[in-house]
C-alpha cells in the first residue's frame, strides 16, 4: 500500500505473557513481515475518540476472548457486548467501508449479535490457521478498501507522480528539479515536498485527463462530485467561486439584458454585471445595526415588486423601450448570496415557488454553505439536494467555495447544476463561457483537492463530518454562555449573536426549529421576518463586543471589536472577519475542541488586561512596534477613545442608514467602468462627491459588501460616511477603515488626501 494507514488491533492481551497475548503478537508480527504497520492497543479508551482513528487505519481487529467478556456471566457477556456495539456504532457513523474483523480463541459467531455480526468482514477463530495465512485474509480486505477510497482523478494523479516518468513538458521546475539547483530552491523543495512538485503538472499528461475537455479522470471525478452533491452536473474551477460567478453569468447574460441582483452580493458578482454589460436591478437586504447583514425580505422576491422595479429603473427603460435589439423586461438571471457572511439562509423551495415562471436562471451562489447538503439540518435551506423538486423552468445553479467550508485547498471551487423539468442544460454552450474563464495551466492540487473534498462527503462521513462542526459550535456557545452567567449581572462578558436557548435534545445537537428567524424573536434585529423562510447557521459564530446594542444605541463604556481581534491575533487567534463591534468566526470541519478553547480562553484574558487597564505596550507589543504612538496607553483607555469617536459619529445608525439608502443608477455599470479605459474619468475628493457618478466599485471593509457599482452616484450619506473615515483613519493609525475604491494621495506634510474616480463631467 503507497499510504501509511496501520492495522488497529484491540486486545486486552496484547502485551500480557500468556497464551492468547503471545497468539496475537505473532499475528501482528506475522503483519509486520507483509510491510503492514501494526497499532495494538489494550482497551477500547474513550470509544467517540478512538473512533476517530477510523480515518487514519485500514482495518480494526477486535477481541472477543474470554477476557473481554469476563467471568462469562450474563451481565458480564452484556457489558462486553455494550462496549464492542458501541465501538462499532461509532466506526459506521463515520465510515461503511473499513474491514472490522473479530477473533477469539473460545468464543465464536454464536456468542455474537447478529446486529454486531452484520458489520463485520470476518471472524477469525485463534490458532485454527497460521498467523501468515490470517494475516494474508485481512491484508486482502485491507488493501481492497484502501484502493477503493481515492476517487478518480486523485488516483491517476498519485499514479502519474510515482511512476518516474521524466518530465519534458511545463512547469519548468520539472517535478521540482529546478528547485534542487539553488539553496533558496532547495528551502522551497523541503517545505512542500517531493510530492506536491511532481503531481504539479501540465495539462498535456493524458492519462491525467484534461479539465478544459472535462475528459479522462478529471470528467470521472466531476461526474463523481455531482453524485455525491445529488446534481445533475458539476464543473470544477481553481480560480475561486469568483471566477465561478463570472462562468455562470456569461454563459447566461448578454449585454442590455436585466438581471436581479441580491445587494448584499459578492464583488465578483457585480464584476459579471460590468463584464457582461447587464442591466442590474437590485433587491434589498435587512440589516441590523451591529452591521450584520440579514434577509432580503420575502416579498422582494414577488415577481409583481420585481417587475415594478424593472420598471421604475431608468436605465432599463432606455435600453429596453423601442428597441428591439434588446429584448423584452423579463429578468435572465437572479443572483441570491446563500448564505450571507453572517451564516444568514434562505428557504430556497420557497424562492423557486415564486420565480420559476419569471426567472430563466436561478444562481446561488453558496460560496459560505457546501456543507449544507450532507445533514437534514439544512433541509431546504441550500440550493440543490436530494430528493429535491425540479424547478418547472428554471435551470438551477450553485458556486461553492470547497476551501471554505471543506476540505478544499485555496481557490477550489465548484459549479453545479439542476436542469430545471422542462429545459435541458447544454453542456458545449456552457463550456464556451468556461474556457473563457478557466486557465489552460490549470493548478492540478487543486483539482486533486476537489476530487478528495467530494469524496470525503461521501455518506455516512460527510454527515458525520457537519454534525461533528454543529456540534464544536454549539459546544462552544454554550461555553460562552456558561462564562456569562458564572461572571453575574454586574460583569461584563462577550456575547455570541444567535438564539439562547440552544439545550442540546441529543449527543449535543439543537432542535433545527431554535435556529428558524421568526418575528417573534429579538435577538436578531430584522424585524418582522417571514415564519420558515430564513434560518441561521449554528456554525457561523458572530461575537458581540460590548457597547453598542441591537437599536444601534451606544453604552457609555464600550470594546470596539478591532481592538481585541488584534489582541488575539498577537495571541494566535486569527479571526476571519471584523465589524465595528462584532467580529466572526466559522467552524468548518477542520475545527477542533482546541482551537474554540484555545479562543475562549484568549478572551479570558482579554478581559483580565482590559478590565486591569493593561499598558499597550505589554499586551500588544508588536503592534505598539508598529505604531509607537499607542504604546503608554492603556488597554480599558483605548478602547474608551475608539468608544467615544464612534459614539459622537452616532456610526452604528449611520452605516445602516448608509448601506439602506436609494442608490441612483445613472449609467449602464459596462458604460461607466469604460470610461477608464476611454480616459473620461476625473479623480474628486470627498467634499466634491455628493452628486458624482462614481466608474469603480467602492467597498468599505467589513463587511466587503460593494457600497457603490459603476454608473451610480453618490449621495449624502455616503459622503458623510467617508469623510468620518477619513477623520478617523487620521487619529487612529493601525485601526483605519480599509475602503476599497478611494485612493489615497500624501501630501507634503503627510496628512492622507481621499479621492474617488468618477465619470468626467
Amino acid at each position: 500500500m503507497k499510504f501509511k494507514f496501520p492495522v488497529v488491533i484491540i486486545d486486552e492481551d496484547f502485551r500480557s505473557e500468556n497464551t492468547s497475548g503471545f497468539g496475537v503478537r505473532a499475528l501482528a508480527e506475522a503483519l509486520e513481515k507483509q510491510g503492514i504497520e501494526v497499532l495494538g492497543l489494550t482497551s477500547f479508551g474513550d470509544l467517540t475518540q478512538f473512533a476517530q482513528q477510523q480515518s487514519r487505519a485500514s482495518a480494526f481487529i477486535l477481541s472477543i476472548d474470554d477476557e473481554e467478556f469476563g467471568d462469562g456471566s450474563l451481565e458480564e457477556m452484556e457489558a462486553a457486548l455494550k462496549s464492542i456495539r458501541a465501538f462499532i456504532s461509532a466506526i459506521r457513523f463515520r465510515n461503511n467501508e473499513i474491514p472490522i474483523f473479530l477473533y477469539g480463541e473460545t468464543r465464536t459467531s454464536k456468542h455474537i449479535p447478529n446486529d454486531v455480526l452484520r458489520e463485520m468482514h470476518g471472524f477469525i477463530h485463534m490458532f485454527e490457521d497460521t498467523p501468515e495465512f490470517v494475516a494474508r485474509h485481512i491484508i486482502r480486505e485491507a488493501r481492497s478498501y484502501m484502493e477503493s477510497l481515492a476517487p478518480p482523478f486523485f488516483r491517476a494523479l498519485v499514479n502519474y507522480a510515482q511512476d518516474g516518468s521524466y518530465s519534458w513538458h511545463c512547469p519548468g521546475h520539472s517535478g521540482g528539479v529546478a528547485f534542487l539547483k539553488s539553496p533558496v530552491g532547495q528551502m522551497f523543495h523541503q517545505f512542500f515536498g517531493e510530492n506536491m512538485l511532481r503531481a504539479d503538472v501540465c495539462n498535456a499528461v493524458d492519462e491525467i485527463g484534461q479539465l478544459l475537455d472535462h475528459t479522462g479522470p478529471v470528467a470521472a471525478s466531476e461526474i463523481n462530485a455531482a453524485r455525491i452533491f445529488n446534481a445533475d452536473h458539476s464543473y470544477f474551477v481553481t480560480n475561486g467561486t469568483s471566477t465561478s460567478n463570472k462562468i455562470i453569468w456569461h454563459a447566461s447574460v448578454a449585454p442590455g439584458d436585466i438581471v436581479v441582483v441580491d445587494r448584499n452580493c459578492h464583488k465578483s458578482v457585480l464584476h459579471a454585471i460590468t463584464m457582461t454589460g447587464a442591466i442590474p436591478v437590485f433587491i434589498m437586504p435587512t440589516r441590523n445595526h451591529l452591521g450584520i447583514i440579514g434577509p432580503i425580505p420575502l416579498e422582494e422576491f414577488h415577481p409583481d415588486n420585481i417587475k415594478k422595479k424593472i420598471d421604475q429603473n431608468p436605465i432599463a427603460s432606455s435600453y429596453h423601450d423601442g428597441k428591439e435589439n434588446y429584448g423584452d423586461k423579463v429578468p435572465k438571471i437572479l443572483t441570491i448570496t446563500q448564505s450571507t457572511y453572517d451564516g444568514i439562509l434562505y428557504n430556497v423551495e420557497i424562492i423557486k415557488e415564486l420565480l420559476t415562471e419569471l426567472i430563466d436562471t436561478l444562481h446561488f451562489d453558496e460560496a459560505w454553505v457546501p456543507h449544507a447538503a450532507f445533514h437534514d439540518f439544512y433541509k431546504d435551506m441550500h440550493a440543490i439536494g436530494e430528493n429535491r423538486p425540479r424547478a418547472k423552468d428554471t435551470i438551477i445553479f450553485s458556486t461553492q467555495s470547497i476551501h471554505k467550508l471543506l476540505a478544499g485547498i485555496s481557490q477550489a471551487s465548484q459549479i453545479l447544476v439542476q436542469d430545471s423539468k422542462t429545459k435541458r442544460f447544454d453542456h458545449s454552450l456552457f463550456n464556451e463561457a468556461y474556457l473563457m474563464h478557466s486557465s489552460t495551466s490549470p493548478q492540478y492540487s487543486i483539482i486533486a483537492s476537489l476530487d478528495v473534498a467530494a469524496a470525503m462527503m461521501e455518506p455516512p462521513g460527510g454527515r458525520a463530518l457537519v454534525e461533528e462542526s454543529i456540534i464544536e459550535a454549539l459546544d462552544f456557545r454554550r461555553a460562552m454562555l456558561k462564562v456569562d452567567k458564572e461572571l453575574g449581572d454586574d460583569n461584563w462578558w462577550f456575547k455570541v449573536w444567535g438564539p439562547s436557548d440552544i439545550e442540546p435534545h441529543s449527543e449535543g445537537m439543537t432542535h433545527r426549529e431554535q435556529w428558524l428567524l421568526s418575528p417573534k424573536d429579538d435577538w436578531h434585529g430584522f424585524g418582522a421576518v417571514h415564519e420558515n423562510f430564513n434560518m441561521l447557521d449554528p456554525i457561523k459564530a458572530t461575537i458581540v463586543t460590548p457597547g453598542l446594542n441591537l437599536s444601534g444605541e451606544f453604552d457609555d463604556e464600550g470594546i470596539p471589536a478591532s481592538v481585541v481581534t488584534r489582541y488575539l491575533s498577537e495571541h494566535g487567534v486569527i479571526v476571519e472577519k471584523t465589524g465595528l463591534y462584532s467580529f466572526f468566526i466559522m467552524f468548518t470541519i477542520g475545527i477542533t475542541k482546541g482551537r474554540w478553547n484555545t479562543l475562549l480562553a484568549a478572551l479570558q484574558q482579554f478581559k483580565d488586561d482590559y478590565d486591569k487597564n493593561q499598558p499597550m505596550w505589554r499586551v500588544l507589543p508588536e503592534f505598539c512596534s508598529n505604531f509607537p504612538k499607542y504604546e503608554r496607553v492603556g488597554l480599558k483607555d483605548l478602547c474608551f477613545q475608539l468608544h467615544d469617536v464612534h459614539k459622537r459619529n452616532d456610526v452604528a445608525k449611520l452605516t445602516t442608514e448608509m448601506y439602506l439608502s436609494d442608490m441612483e443608477p445613472v449609467l449602464r455599470p459596462a458604460d461607466a467602468f469604460a470610461s477608464l479605459a476611454r480616459g473620461k474619468t476625473e479623480r474628486v475628493p470627498i467634499d466634491e462627491l455628493e452628486g458624482r457618478v462614481t466608474t469603480s466599485l467602492l467597498t468599505p471593509y467589513p463587511p466587503g459588501i460593494p457600497l457603490l457599482i459603476p454608473g451610480e452616484r453618490f449621495n449624502r450619506i455616503i459622503v458623510t460616511y467617508l469623510d468620518f473615515a477619513r477623520e478617523f483613519n487620521f487619529s487612529f493609525p493601525g485601526f483605519e477603515a480599509d475602503i476599497h475604491g478611494l485612493v489615497i494621495e500624501e501630501d507634503g506634510s503627510g496628512y492622507k488626501n481621499y479621492f474617488v474616480d468618477c465619470i468626467k463631467d
